[in-house]
C-alpha cells in the first residue's frame, strides 16, 4: 500500500517537468515531507478548463484531497480508507471503475515511506508483553533523483448540505494506484537491509515512467484494455530504499530531515 509519502517539489518545477499549461498560484501548497491521508496534494490532470468556451483538455496542476470519495457516496467519511486502488481490480471496483476510464491523474512525489516490523516483535511475544512492536521506516525513491510519478485517479463529490454556489460544495479527491512490489534487486540497497522492495512490503505505488505520462493523462483514451495496459510495472532496478528516522511515524513531524538517510536502522530488523 501507500499510506505516507514526501512531496517537496515547487509547483514551478512541477509545471515544467509535466508540461503543465494551467496552474493557479492560489493553489500553492507548502513542501510536505510527511504527506498523510486527507491532506491536500498536487495532481497533474487533463480536462477542459471550467467555464471555458474551448472544451479541449488542458494539462493542469491542481490541489486535491488525498482519499477518494466516490461520486455516489452519501458522506465523505470513508475518504481516509480509499487512499489506494489496486491495479489488479481498479477497472472493476464500483468506486474506481468510472474514474479509471475518465479521470486519471499523476500524483508527483519525491518518494514514499514504508515500515518494517522490528525483529524484537518475537521477543515481545515470548515474554507475553502487550507492548506494541516498533517499526523501522524506509524511504523509497528513484535512484536517479527524478520525480516519482505515481499513477492516480480523481473524482468529484457534491456536498448537498451546502448551496451549489458555495466554494466548498464540491470536493475533488484522489487515490494512488498500487501494484505488487518489485522482487528484482534495488538499484541501491542499504547494507544488511532490504534487497528488493518486496522485502519491505508486498505492495508499492505504481510508478509511471515518462513515456507513459501522456497516454495515462489523455481523457480521450477510454478503451478498458488500452488503459489497463498502462498499468504494467516499470522496468526493474530504478529504485533505491534506505532507512530514515522513526520521527516520520508521527504525522505531526515534518521537514527535510525526515528523508535523510540513516547510517543504520534505528530499529533492528531481519531480512
Amino acid at each position: 500500500m501507500c499510506g505516507r509519502y514526501a512531496a517537496s517539489r515547487r509547483p514551478e518545477d512541477l509545471t515544467g517537468l509535466f508540461h503543465v499549461e494551467k496552474w493557479e498560484p492560489a493553489e500553492t501548497l507548502a513542501p510536505d515531507w510527511n504527506v498523510a491521508p486527507t491532506k491536500e496534494v498536487y495532481a497533474v490532470l487533463e480536462r477542459p478548463l471550467k467555464d471555458a468556451d474551448d472544451r479541449r483538455p488542458v494539462r493542469q496542476l491542481r490541489k486535491l484531497k488525498w482519499g477518494l470519495v466516490p461520486s455516489f457516496a452519501k458522506t465523505p467519511e470513508g475518504a481516509a480508507r480509499m487512499i489506494n486502488a489496486r491495479a489488479e481490480t481498479v477497472h472493476e471496483k464500483p468506486s474506481f471503475r468510472r474514474p479509471f476510464l475518465a479521470r486519471r491523474c499523476i500524483l508527483p512525489a519525491d518518494g514514499y515511506y514504508e515500515w518494517v516490523t522490528g525483529s524484537d516483535e518475537r521477543q515481545l511475544e515470548v515474554e507475553g508483553k502487550k507492548k506494541r512492536p516498533r517499526k523501522q521506516p524506509y524511504f523509497v525513491t528513484p535512484a536517479d533523483g527524478s520525480v516519482f510519478a505515481m499513477a492516480g485517479l480523481y473524482e468529484f463529490w457534491r456536498d448537498k448540505t451546502l448551496p451549489a454556489d458555495h466554494p466548498q460544495s464540491w470536493w475533488v479527491t484522489c487515490s494512488v494506484i498500487t501494484t505488487e512490489a518489485e522482487t528484482s534487486p534495488l538499484a541501491v540497497a542499504p547494507a544488511d537491509g532490504p534487497h528488493a522492495l518486496s522485502d519491505i512490503h508486498p505492495r508499492m505505488p505504481l510508478m509511471l515512467t515518462e513515456d507513459r505520462w501522456d497516454a495515462w493523462l489523455d481523457p480521450a483514451r477510454t478503451d478498458p484494455d488500452e488503459v489497463k495496459a498502462l498499468l504494467a510495472a516499470p522496468p526493474p532496478g530504478l529504485m533505491r530504499a534506505y532507512p530514515v528516522a522513526t520521527a516520520v511515524s508521527n504525522v505531526r513531524n515534518n521537514g527535510p530531515e525526515l528523508v535523510e538517510e540513516l547510517e543504520a536502522p534505528e530499529v533492528s530488523t531481519l531480512f
